[in-house]
């Protein structure tokens, strides 16, 4: 199965909402390169199909996280399968029509100059990460709270928003907590392999 066929796969088996069918009709139309989009230009998953890519692994990272006993036992953090679906294959939308190809000059391995393709960025809506990625799936469907918040903040204190929004996020939705574990575990200790 591709990540393609995966991600479409976790979307229909587990996103019901009202609307989800129209963000999913969105997402593979040709309005949408989700499914050839890179996760990054040069850092994780810099390859045609890298983003749906990096969307599965966040997914399976944050459902294998929800799933520790400890997790569930001791922090008491449980979630429909349905929001552990939306905040992990959708918290990275706002990279949709974000990224498009150049080329540069670089000397191949016989030591001639050729022209080689390169992602660059060419943000059409540049509205910030996190709220980009909410943004356009609450043109859709309706988001809980937790669930906006999780998206909005999945980037942790790696990002550039104030550490004390984060903090304070992390506090009030502990999903947002652990969509950023399954984030940076997927993009760091999966991704970065690759």
């Amino acid at each position: 199965m591709t990540k393609k066929e995966e991600f479409i796969s976790l979307y229909k088996e587990n996103i019901k909402r009202p609307g989800s069918d129209k963000l999913l009709s969105y997402i593979m139309s040709d309005a949408s390169d989700f499914f050839d989009a890179p996760c990054s230009t040069r850092f994780h998953l810099s390859y045609q199909g890298g983003l749906a890519e990096h969307s599965v692994n966040v997914y399976h990272c944050l459902k294998a996280y929800l799933e520790r006993e400890r997790v569930k036992d001791v922090y008491g953090l449980s979630y429909s399968d349905e929001t552990i679906a939306v905040v992990s294959l959708l918290h990275d939308l706002c990279k949709m029509n974000f990224y498009s190809v150049d080329y540069r000059n670089a000397k191949n391995a016989d030591g001639v100059w050729e022209k080689v393709p390169y992602y660059t960025i060419k943000d059409q809506l540049p509205y910030g990460h996190g709220e980009k990625s909410v943004y356009i799936v609450s043109g859709f469907m309706r988001l809980s709270r937790e669930e906006a918040f999780s998206i909005r903040y999945h980037m942790g204190f790696s990002g550039t928003e104030d550490s004390n929004l984060v903090g304070r996020a992390f506090e009030m939705f502990p999903l947002a907590l652990a969509l950023s574990f399954a984030d940076m575990e997927a993009t760091f200790l999966i991704e970065s392999k690759k």
